[in-house]
């Protein structure tokens, strides 16, 4: 899920993220800066590395997470690591220990087999994210009109005039300019092409599908059509929460999703044109294997996979969260990505699917502290641009 969350995360647009930047709105004015800002790191070595003990861990965790670690291995030994953390080569021999790893050794193996870091000051703040269940249907009907669209062929990264590059599409005059946003796309701009894999009965529900970035239609027989996210088109994501309630509309501590919905759903055209003012439209592709997928092209685990960004931890790692949300602690393995989770130690839990999983996540957020786990030696390699280390 590309939460926001590359494919699942769009995921890092989840609902409980997307209400974290609405509550982030209303702000006392910072004073004039008067003094040369810090620059913000671009990587994890610029925000500095240092290890630090190895922590015991629960044993629900840490098979969940040995389960995700082995998935991601094969990639984590090809993929290049945009954190700066590691080389594909650093991954073979834990990776090939993993597979033998008997019931009850898991603890042990991340224990022993990784060093433990911290990046820059480890302090961490998380939210969670889930596989939503909504109704559809494969054929439109009555019941089920809202389309649910694939990725369209003329969709492409380019070059626009301005130098920048991005998603966007080819005009008649050859120039790469922005694609179609959502309310052009809603309101018939992609009809009549064959991109339609199903249909959702609300419209609502789906802008809120979109947000996960993957989930699933139920069919009025049980059935189920699973989706995961295969492109976006390329406008910026704009947080409908954060727009409610820099307009007062909502009373404080009203931005929770079921508060959101509720008021898109008292007044259908307002909601229609809130919704609207998010111009990111999310295209997707439907699952018959394993899923749904993160941004590894990968299987994620309910409760073992956290989305990250890949600039300060590399995708695929094991990373132990500490939280003021006690149910939240363990091992976790990154194996997703996210528009709105951006920075060293911002984490996205995943949930799963279900009723269980939508309470958790749609309102889940909570500092603490995280780990990275590394290949035993990397330490020794990484720490040694300038950042302390801790016995």
């Amino acid at each position: 899920m590309t939460r926001g969350k590359g494919p699942f995360a769009l995921r890092g647009l989840a609902v409980s993220s997307l209400l974290i930047v609405s509550a982030c709105a209303t702000r006392t004015p910072s004073p004039p800066i008067t003094s040369t800002p810090v620059a913000t790191p671009r990587n994890a070595l610029e925000a500095g590395v240092s290890t630090v003990p190895a922590r015991t861990v629960d044993p629900i965790t840490t098979a969940r997470a040995l389960t995700a670690f082995k998935i991601s291995c094969p990639s984590l030994a090809t993929r290049k690591d945009g954190s700066g953390l590691t080389q594909p080569g650093d991954w073979t021999a834990v990776c090939a220990e993993a597979a033998t790893v008997a019931p009850g050794g898991e603890a042990a193996f991340f224990r022993d087999r990784f060093d433990w870091v911290r990046i820059g000051e480890g302090k961490a703040f998380s939210t969670g994210y889930y596989e939503p269940e909504i109704a559809g249907s494969r054929v439109a009907t009555a019941a089920a009109a809202v389309p649910v669209y694939a990725k369209p062929a003329d969709l492409i990264r380019c070059t626009r005039p301005d130098g920048k590059p991005g998603r966007g599409r080819i005009g008649p005059d050859g120039v790469c300019g922005p694609y179609f946003t959502r309310t052009e796309i809603e309101q018939g701009a992609l009809a009549g092409r064959g991109l339609e894999i199903g249909y959702a009965a609300d419209p609502i529900d789906l802008f809120f599908l979109q947000i996960q970035g993957s989930g699933r239609l139920v069919q009025p027989d049980g059935s189920v059509i699973r989706i995961g996210y295969a492109d976006q088109n390329g406008w910026d994501y704009v947080a409908v929460g954060r727009l409610l309630r820099e307009r007062q509309i909502l009373p404080t501590g009203g931005a929770g999703m079921d508060a959101i919905v509720g008021w898109m759903r008292a007044q259908p055209d307002r909601g229609l044109s809130l919704m609207r003012e998010n111009p990111s439209y999310i295209f997707f592709r439907e699952l018959t294997g394993p899923g749904p997928l993160g941004a590894m092209g990968l299987p994620v685990t309910p409760r073992g996979t956290v989305a990250a960004d890949p600039l300060f931890e590399p995708l695929g790692a094991p990373v132990f969260l500490d939280l003021a949300a006690d149910f939240a602690d363990g091992l976790w393995v990154a194996q997703d990505t996210g528009g709105a989770i951006k920075g060293a130690n911002r984490y996205d839990t995943f949930w799963g699917a279900g009723a269980e999983a939508k309470s958790i996540a749609g309102g889940f957020s909570s500092e603490g502290t995280a780990m990275v786990l590394l290949p035993k030696g990397v330490a020794a390699r990484v720490t040694g641009h300038g950042a302390a280390v801790i016995r």
